[in-house]
């Protein structure tokens, strides 16, 4: 090896790294676009999804909850309440109950507001959630409750 670092091995050093790295960046977009079609729920994806996301974004919902980690950290993480709230048999049912008995004025509480939204908004908002949940998220939340 060379006493000295010259310009020419600077030069090699600069353009091999450049290419390694915009390699390895092609690389891992070309995996991404591979892999999340796969993971996706896109195939579940309905009008009623549709209308739930217009309402989760009309109503501020990301303002207190997260989903899918994303959001304020105020309230429960939302991306598996469907899960946690009785699947495909009890979850409608108790968020339109939860959703109807909001605020719950329980002292030391904070309280969800009420929205007064329409039935057809809270099956539409239940249905995102469900859409949600069945994202495959690496097992995110790493928690039951969130």
């Amino acid at each position: 090896m060379a006493e000295t670092f010259t310009k020419g091995m600077a030069r090699n050093i600069y353009y091999g790294g450049s290419m390694f790295f915009v390699l390895l960046f092609l690389g891992l977009a070309w995996h991404t676009e591979k892999v999340v079609p796969e993971r996706s729920n896109d195939a579940e994806m309905t009008e009623a999804v549709v209308r739930g996301k217009l309402v989760w974004e009309q109503n501020n919902c990301i303002g207190c909850h997260t989903l899918l980690g994303e959001g304020a950290y105020f309230a429960p993480e939302l991306g598996n309440v469907f899960v946690r709230r009785g699947g495909e048999d009890g979850f409608k049912p108790f968020f339109k109950g939860w959703m109807a008995a909001q605020p719950l004025n329980i002292p030391g509480r904070r309280a969800m507001p009420q929205f007064n939204l329409s039935e057809t908004e809270v099956d539409d908002l239940a249905e995102f959630l469900k859409w949600t949940s069945k994202i495959d998220t690496n097992d995110w939340p790493p928690n039951k409750e969130g």
